[in-house]
């Protein structure tokens, strides 16, 4: 029988970010610099699934990006 508790870190999130959306504008980096990292002037890289134990960073970041382009889902939170 498998062990329904959540693993020690919780499920990871879902982070997706509007690409057409972002305007490098990179505060997201600022906010969360191990998750959100811009290469050159407009190459956004970002962790699409990071740790539910990095929420308070990922939300951080969010709601620091001026044009919202970044979304965060939470899969064990969408079920209640």
């Amino acid at each position: 029988m498998p062990d329904p508790s959540p693993p020690p870190n919780g499920s990871p999130l879902r982070v997706t970010v509007d690409l057409n959306r972002c305007q490098a504008y990179a505060q997201c980096c600022y906010a969360a610099p191990e998750h959100f990292v811009l290469h050159g002037r407009e190459a956004l890289f970002y962790d699409p699934a990071p740790s539910a134990s990095d929420r308070l960073a990922i939300e951080r970041a969010r709601v620091s990006c001026p044009v919202q382009a970044i979304r965060v889902e939470d899969p064990e939170r969408q079920g209640r």
